[in-house]
């Protein structure tokens, strides 16, 4: 043994000395604040156990990129005792070389599980489902399921519920939960402590939020995702749909304010990552804009006459974008959570048309208010018609905000029958629409009522 090797184990501790008196999550937090290369070293100091659990954590960012500088053999260990579906995640983020490297190193369990998963498009139940389940023939006795339990349980990600299977197809007959189980009487046969309900299962195509919503409605711990044949191929738990609703959610929260979705956290992300992630829409919301300015430019005539309306430009476009935006909100929100579906586009029309009238009716009193407060009070002089333009911004903004409300609640139903992500009608792309077509609804308002006046 060489000198390197004597040092080897002391530099290991020393590595892996911070967080002796740290739990998991503390740990994982403590792992995020440290350099990349320095964070593996620590990872590969730590006990195949400890470092297992660290990395089954999704709150430990740049997990791809641990695994990608901690040696092969290393890596290719700490995978093969990894839950599938967290180990699954690790590989979905690592280039295709370093799979190349990786995978032929793990068992053939292991690969084979993990070559399943990676098979099933994102966001859909079989990309989230873990393979790790119990699962008993239905001729067996609780005795002897409960046996089973203390062997396998260390091997299996979650003992939540058993899975009783037909002893002869291997289809899924019914569900015992592990309460029902250690209240049974060990010679009594299992079907006769499982639930009395057909066993909900999901297909494993089926989109995350869908199976979120089963989940939810049937206050389940876990869902079993089958096949044609009703065989289980894995099963989805509660922790892990969370998880990917969060990250789904923040996908949205970006998209909302008119950018891609980052999947690095903020600190993390590159200077030119960055800049792409959001000048591409930034520059198409400046496109946008300067339909704004076109139309503008088509009105110079009536705004040189009436230099007075442009005074209520920002009041008429602001109000107009945030209507649309609480629309947009509410709807995609809405259609996330399967409260509506695209067939109800009427009814939401139907909805903020008299809404979109209502609220532009309760600005446009409180524009009137102001204009005449002002003048009467001598606070700033509007000119000999000032009636008139105070009636043309109250009923702008009644226009404009019934349209914005209109075509914010729109918009999200267009955009998912196009196939697109509704949360891509975010506030700035609607607030950039309104704007421009809430220049045109005042200045034809405005036309009508000063014709013969002020233009």
């Amino acid at each position: 043994m060489n000198q390197k090797d004597l040092l080897r184990p002391a530099a290991d501790a020393a590595l892996g000395a911070p967080l002796q008196d740290f739990n998991t999550a503390d740990a994982v937090e403590y792992l995020n604040t440290l350099e990349l290369s320095r964070a593996a070293d620590t990872l590969a100091a730590l006990p195949l156990p400890r470092a297992v659990k660290m990395l089954e954590q999704p709150e430990l960012t740049r997990s791809g990129d641990l695994v990608a500088a901690l040696p092969v053999a290393k890596a290719a260990a700490l995978l093969g005792l990894m839950a599938d579906d967290r180990a699954t995640d690790i590989v979905h983020e690592l280039d295709e070389d370093e799979r190349a490297r990786l995978i032929p190193l793990l068992s053939a369990e292991s690969r084979q599980a993990i070559q399943q998963l990676l098979s099933y498009p994102a966001h859909t139940a079989g990309a989230l489902m873990t393979t790790e389940f119990v699962s008993v023939p239905a001729d067996w006795t609780v005795g002897r399921t409960l046996q089973h339990i203390r062997e396998v349980e260390r091997t299996r990600e979650t003992v939540y519920a058993i899975y009783v299977l037909d002893p002869r197809t291997q289809a899924l007959q019914q569900v015992v939960t592990m309460r029902r189980l250690i209240t049974g009487l060990p010679d009594e046969p299992i079907l006769d402590v499982a639930q009395v309900n057909p066993p909900v299962t999901v297909d494993a195509l089926l989109d995350q939020e869908e199976v979120a919503q089963l989940i939810r409605r049937h206050d389940l711990l876990a869902i079993p995702v089958v096949d044609a044949r009703q065989q289980v191929l894995g099963i989805v738990t509660v922790d892990d749909i969370l998880d990917a609703l969060i990250e789904e959610s923040t996908e949205d929260v970006h998209k909302f304010g008119g950018m891609e979705a980052l999947e690095k956290p903020y600190m993390q992300i590159g200077f030119f990552e960055m800049l792409r992630k959001r000048a591409g829409w930034l520059s198409v919301l400046f496109l946008g804009e300067m339909l704004t300015a076109s139309a503008m430019q088509h009105y110079e005539d009536e705004l040189a006459r009436a230099v007075v309306l442009t005074l209520f430009i920002p009041l008429i476009m602001s109000s107009g974008g945030n209507s649309g935006s609480q629309a947009t909100s509410l709807l995609i929100r809405s259609l996330a959570l399967r409260e509506l579906r695209l067939r109800d586009w009427w009814k939401v029309a139907l909805r903020e048309v008299p809404t979109g009238i209502t609220l532009g009716a309760i600005l446009g009193v409180l524009a009137v208010i102001r204009i005449v407060s002002w003048q009467l009070l001598g606070l700033h002089d509007y000119g000999e018609h000032w009636k008139l333009l105070a009636l043309t911004i109250g009923a702008a903004l009644v226009g404009i905000v019934t349209f914005g409300s209109l075509s914010g609640s729109m918009l999200p139903f267009i955009l998912k029958r196009l196939g697109f992500d509704p949360a891509s009608a975010s506030a700035p792309f609607v607030a950039t629409l309104v704007d421009v077509t809430g220049l045109v609804i005042y200045f034809s308002i405005a036309a009508a009522i000063l014709s013969g006046t002020l233009l």
